[in-house]
C-alpha cells in the first residue's frame, strides 16, 4: 500500500460517515412518527409502524438494501416517475434501507422507554388537564433520555451496516478497502487498516455517547 491508497481509505471514511449521519437522522425521526403511533395507536398508522418493525427487524439488511436498490426498477411505473430519480441513486437506496432499519429498531427502543414510564406520570398529566399531545410533549424527551444507552449502540451497528453499502457500488470505506485489496494481494494490509478505522471510529462513538448518557441520565442520580 501507498499514500494514495490511504487517502482514498480516508475518502471511503467520509462517504460512509456521511451515510451513517444522514440515515440516522432520517432513522431517528421515522422512530419517533412511529412510536407516536404506537402509543396514541392511530387506526392505519399503527399498523403500517407495525409492519415496517417487523419487515426490518425480521430480514437481513443486505436483502434491504437489494430489494431497495434493485426492486423498483422492475416496475415500469416506478421507473417513469419523479421517484426514479433518486430510487436509481446507489447513495439514496442505502440510506433509506439503513434509516429504515434503524428506525425500526429504535421505535422498538423508544417505545419500550415509554412503557417503563412510571404510571403516575401518565395520571399527574391527565389531573392537570393535559391532552394526548402535551402529555407526549412532556413524557417524550423523558423516555428518549432513558433510551440513550441502548440507542448508542444501535448508532454502532448503522455505522457498522454502512459497510454493506459497498455491495451496490458505493465506494465508501469497504468499497475502497475492496478495490485496493484487488490491486494490491494485500489482504492482510488493506482489511486489517480498514478494520482499525471502523474500530477508532466506534471508540470515538462510544466515548462520546458515554458522556451523553452521563449528562442526560444526571436527573435520576441528582
Amino acid at each position: 500500500m501507498n499514500e494514495q491508497h490511504m487517502w482514498q481509505l480516508a475518502d471511503g471514511l467520509v462517504t460512509s460517515l456521511e451515510l451513517t449521519g444522514v440515515s440516522l437522522v432520517v432513522g431517528c425521526l421515522l422512530a419517533l412518527l412511529m412510536t407516536i403511533t404506537l402509543i396514541t395507536r392511530a387506526p392505519i398508522a399503527h399498523w403500517i409502524s407495525r409492519g415496517i418493525i417487523t419487515l426490518f427487524t425480521g430480514t437481513p439488511l443486505l436483502v434491504q438494501i437489494f430489494l431497495i436498490y434493485y426492486g423498483p426498477g422492475q416496475f415500469d411505473a416506478i421507473r417513469e416517475s419523479v421517484a426514479w430519480n433518486w430510487l436509481s441513486q446507489p447513495w439514496f437506496c442505502a440510506m433509506l434501507a439503513l434509516a429504515l432499519n434503524t428506525a425500526a429498531y429504535s421505535t422498538q427502543l423508544f417505545h419500550g422507554a415509554f412503557k417503563a414510564i412510571p404510571h403516575g406520570q401518565w395520571e399527574a398529566c391527565k389531573a392537570l388537564g393535559m391532552d394526548i399531545i402535551a402529555t407526549l410533549g412532556v413524557l417524550l424527551p423523558y423516555a428518549i433520555r432513558r433510551a440513550i444507552p441502548a440507542y448508542s449502540n444501535e448508532v454502532i451497528l448503522v455505522f457498522k451496516g454502512t459497510s454493506l453499502a459497498s455491495t451496490i457500488t458505493i465506494m465508501d470505506l469497504m468499497g475502497y478497502a475492496q478495490r485496493i485489496n484487488a490491486q494490491t494481494y494485500d489482504t492482510l494490509t488493506v482489511f486489517g487498516l480498514a478494520g482499525a478505522f471502523y474500530l477508532t471510529v466506534n471508540g470515538v462513538l462510544t466515548l462520546i455517547f458515554r458522556r451523553v448518557e452521563k449528562h442526560a441520565l444526571a436527573f435520576e442520580t441528582a
